[in-house]
C-alpha cells in the first residue's frame, strides 16, 4: 500500500485494507419488488363533467356577475353525480386494540378565543445574586494517557481543544465536543509519529466529591521504521550530493517533522553547493504491515550546476546594476551560493535606499568552460524616500545634557552619495557641520568622506571654538558584515582658539592654534557581535602624526593602544576586560592645545569621575580665593575596566570596577591610580542594548564627584 506524508501527518493503513475488503466482496443482489397498476377507467364521463360546468359569455370585455346574484341556495342542494361504486377489497379481519377511539366532545375552553400577545409580560425575570454566567458554566479537567514517551515536545497540549477551553465550559455536552476533536488531535499526532496502529478514546468521568474530568486515553501501537530510502535524481557534482544532504538512514523512524526537516535541508544545502533552481518532489512510502517498515521514494529535480554571471535591474530605481556588483561579495564565474545572494540582498537594504528590493537568479542557458550554467541575478528595485531626519540624546556627569541631530539625503549624489547636515545642543557642547559621504565607494563597506564643523565646547579643562576641514577614507565593520580587519586614513586642517592655564603668568589666557593631522587607525576584531559582544577579544590602534602652529612650528604625534577581551561563564554571564594606554611624543604639555591632550574620567573613560575629571590640575583660585583645580589634561593615560555582564531576558545587571589616570609625562607611569566603582543596567533591544550606569570614586577627593550617572546606547566597551 502507498502512504503519502503531508503536514506533518500519514495515511492509517487500515482505510486502505478497508478499501480492498470492500472491493473483494461484492454488493448483495437488489431486492425486486411489484406494485399493482392504476385502472385507466374514467371515474366520471367526459359528457357529463362538460355539462355540470357554468356557461361563459363569449365577451371578454362584459361586467362580471354581481356577487349578490349568485343562488347560494341552488349551488348548496345541487348534488354532484354519483361515482361509479368501488371495486370489492378483501376484508381484512380488524383486532380490537386496532379499533378507532370513541370521538369526545370538545372541551369548551377551546373554542374561547385566544389571549392578545401584546398582554403577555416578556420582561426576563431576574434572580438577584446570580452571575448568569457563573450559573451555566461548569469546569473540568484534562487527564491524557498514552501520550507521554510520543509527544514530548508538548503538541497535544498546544492544540488540544479541551486544553485551549481552559477547564471551562458551558455544559458537559460541550466537554464531550471537546474531547472527541482531542482523540481526532491524538490519533494525527501518533501517526505523524509513524504510530499508524495507533487509536484513541474519551470519556466523561465524575468522581465522587470531585470536578468533571476529561480523560483521553492513547493506545500508540507499532512504530514504522524507514525499511529502505530510494531517491530519484539526476547525477550531481560531487556524486551523491542530494544522498548527503538528506540525513535520513534506514532504521529511523517514520517521524513526519523529521522527514520533513530532511526534505528542507535538501532544498536549503544544494543551492549554497551550485544548485540555484533544485526542487524536491511528492514523496511515497509504501508501508508493510508485517515487517511494520515503509519503502521511502524521494524524487529531486537538481537543475544544471550553475555560477554566478551578470546582474539585471528593474522597477524604480536607486542605482544602475554596475553598483550592485560592487556590494556583491562574489565575483563572475564563482560556483553559486544562495547565502551570498541573501548577502547581497541584505546589503541592499542596508543602503536605506529601498523600499522594497529581491534579488531572484535567472536561467541564461550559457555554458562556461567548467561546464556550470551561468546565472543572471535580476535585482527588482523599488526605490524609498531618501532622506531622514535622526537625533540621538545623552547625558553624562560632567559633560551635562547633549542633543544632537541630522537630517540626511542619501542619494543625492548617486550612486550612495550623500549629503548630511548636523547639528549639535547641549549645556556643554553647541554646533554645526556639513559632511558629503560616499557609501560603498568602489568597495563594499568602503567609506569616503569630506566634512566641515565648527563647534564651541566649554569644559572645565578648556573652553574652544574650534572650525575642522577634514577628508576621510575608511573600511568599516557594519552588523550585517562585521570584519577581521578594518582601517581608516585622512587628513585634518584646525583652527582652534582656546582658553589654557598659563604656568608662567599663574594665570589663564586665550591663544590660537593652527593644527594639521593625518590620522591613522587599525582594528583586528574577533569577537561574536559589533554591539552586544559575548566572546573574542578586539584590538585598536590610532597614530595620528601632527603639526602645531602657534607661533613656530611643532610636529609632534599622537597613539591610543586598546584592547577589550570577552569571556562567557554560561549562557547568562560575560565577564568583559579592557585595557588602554596613550603617549603623546615629540611636544611639550604646554605647547599642546588643550583639545588635543589626552583626558580620562566619564562614561567611556573611567565610570565614577566626572568627564575629564582625573589627572593633573590647575593651581588657579577664583576671586573669593578658592582653589578651582581644574583638569589640565596629560601627556599620556592609562585606563582599566572589569565588568560582569548578567543578562535574564531582556534585561541585564552589569556591576563594574574602572582605574585610569592621566600624566604629564609622554609615557603612562601606572601610579597614583583612581579607582571607581558602581553597577549599571541594561535593557536589550534589536539594535543595541539600552545603558544605565551609576558609579562612585573609591577614596574620594574633595571637589569629586560623589555619584556619577551615565545613559547611552550600546555597551561601555
Amino acid at each position: 500500500m502507498t502512504v503519502v506524508l503531508l503536514a506533518g501527518t500519514m495515511l492509517a493503513p487500515t482505510a486502505f485494507a478497508q478499501d480492498n475488503a470492500a472491493r473483494r466482496d461484492p454488493p448483495a443482489a437488489p431486492t425486486v419488488t411489484t406494485t399493482a397498476q392504476p385502472s385507466t377507467e374514467a371515474i366520471v364521463p367526459d359528457p357529463e363533467f362538460n355539462a355540470a360546468l357554468p356557461s361563459l359569455s363569449g365577451d371578454i370585455n362584459a361586467p362580471l356577475e354581481p356577487m349578490s346574484a349568485f343562488d347560494t341556495s341552488k349551488a348548496a342542494t345541487q348534488q354532484p353525480a354519483p361515482l361509479p361504486a368501488p371495486a370489492p377489497q378483501p376484508t381484512v379481519p380488524v383486532n380490537e386494540a386496532q379499533q378507532p377511539a370513541e370521538t369526545l366532545p370538545e372541551a369548551p375552553e377551546l373554542a374561547q378565543p385566544l389571549t392578545p400577545l401584546s398582554s403577555f409580560d416578556v420582561t426576563p425575570v431576574e434572580v438577584a445574586g446570580v452571575d448568569d454566567k457563573r450559573a451555566v458554566e461548569i469546569r473540568y479537567e484534562t487527564v491524557v494517557k498514552g501520550l507521554e514517551k510520543i509527544d514530548d515536545t508538548g503538541q497535544f497540549k498546544a492544540l488540544s481543544a479541551l486544553q485551549e477551553g481552559d477547564g471551562k465550559a458551558a455544559n458537559a455536552a460541550m466537554v464531550q465536543a471537546r474531547a472527541k476533536e482531542d482523540e481526532q488531535l491524538a490519533v494525527r499526532i501518533m501517526r505523524a509519529k509513524g504510530y499508524y496502529d495507533g487509536t484513541a478514546t474519551s470519556a466523561i468521568e465524575q468522581p465522587p466529591g470531585q470536578r468533571l474530568r476529561a480523560v483521553v486515553t492513547a493506545v500508540p501501537g507499532r512504530q514504522f521504521t524507514l525499511g529502505s530510502i530510494r531517491i530519484d535524481t539526476q547525477p550531481t557534482v560531487p556524486q551523491g550530493l542530494v544522498d548527503k544532504e538528506l540525513p535520513l538512514k534506514v532504521g529511523d523512524a517514520i517521524d513526519a517533522e523529521r522527514i520533513q526537516a530532511a526534505e528542507a535541508n535538501v532544498s536549503l544545502k544544494l543551492p549554497q553547493q551550485g544548485y540555484p533552481f533544485v526542487e524536491v518532489g511528492q514523496r511515497d512510502i509504501l508501508l508493510d504491515d508485517t515487517t511494520v517498515t515503509g519503502a521511502y521514494t524521494l524524487p529531486v529535480t537538481t537543475g544544471p550546476r550553475s555560477s554566478f554571471g551578470t546582474y539585471s535591474t528593474t522597477g524604480k530605481l536607486a542605482f544602475d546594476a554596475e553598483h550592485v556588483g560592487v556590494l556583491a561579495r562574489f565575483k563572475q564565474g564563482e560556483l553559486y551560493d544562495n547565502r551570498k545572494v541573501d548577502d547581497l540582498r541584505a546589503a541592499l537594504v542596508a543602503t536605506g535606499l529601498f523600499s522594497g528590493v529581491s534579488v531572484e537568479p535567472q536561467r541564461t542557458g550559457q555554458i562556461a568552460a567548467d561546464g556550470t550554467e551561468a546565472v543572471n541575478l535580476l535585482v527588482k528595485q523599488d526605490a524609498g524616500p531618501a532622506r531622514t531626519l535622526a537625533g540621538e540624546a545623552g547625558y553624562g556627569t560632567g559633560q551635562g545634557i547633549r542633543l544632537e541631530g541630522s537630517w540626511t539625503h542619501r542619494n543625492l549624489f548617486p550612486a550612495e552619495g550623500a549629503l548630511i547636515v548636523r547639528g549639535v545642543a547641549g549645556t556643554q557642547e553647541q554646533g554645526a557641520g556639513v559632511t558629503f559621504r560616499r557609501s560603498n565607494a568602489g568597495q563594499r563597506d568602503r567609506t569616503f568622506q569630506i566634512l566641515a564643523n565648527a563647534s564651541r565646547t566649554n569644559y572645565d579643562a578648556f573652553e574652544a571654538f574650534t572650525g575642522t576641514l577634514g577628508i576621510r577614507w575608511s573600511y568599516d565593520s557594519t552588523p550585517i558584515w562585521q570584519k577581521r580587519f578594518t582601517y581608516a586614513y585622512g587628513a585634518e586642517l584646525i583652527g582652534t582658539n582656546e582658553d589654557t592655564y598659563d604656568f608662567d603668568v599663574a594665570a589663564r589666557r586665550r591663544k590660537t592654534y593652527g593644527i594639521a593631522a593625518l590620522p591613522l587607525f587599525a582594528g583586528f576584531d574577533t569577537s561574536d557581535n559589533l554591539l552586544n559582544p559575548t566572546k573574542g577579544f578586539r584590538v585598536k590602534l590610532n597614530v595620528s602624526p601632527e603639526a602645531a602652529v602657534q607661533g613656530a612650528v611643532r610636529p609632534y604625534g599622537r597613539f591610543m593602544l586598546e584592547g577589550t577581551a570577552y569571556y562567557p561563564f554560561g549562557e547568562s554571564i560575560v565577564i568583559a576586560g579592557r585595557a588602554r594606554a596613550g603617549s603623546i611624543q615629540g611636544i611639550a604639555r604646554d605647547d599642546l592645545a588643550p583639545s588635543r591632550r589626552y583626558y580620562a574620567g566619564g562614561g567611556g573613560s573611567v565610570r565614577g569621575f566626572g568627564f575629564q575629571e582625573l589627572g593633573p590640575r590647575t593651581p588657579e583660585v577664583d576671586e573669593d580665593g578658592n582653589n578651582l583645580n581644574r583638569p589640565i589634561g596629560g601627556r599620556s593615560l592609562n585606563e582599566f575596566a572589569l565588568e560582569a555582564r548578567y543578562r535574564f531576558g531582556n534585561f541585564g545587571i552589569v556591576p563594574f570596577i574602572d582605574a585610569g589616570q592621566v600624566y604629564e609625562s609622554s609615557l603612562p607611569k601606572g601610579s597614583d591610580l583612581r579607582f571607581g566603582a558602581g553597577i549599571g543596567g541594561r535593557f536589550y533591544t534589536n539594535f543595541g542594548p539600552m545603558r544605565v550606569d551609576v558609579a562612585t570614586p573609591i577614596a574620594r577627593r574633595p571637589g569629586e564627584s560623589k555619584i556619577a550617572l551615565y545613559i547611552s546606547i550600546g555597551q561601555a566597551f
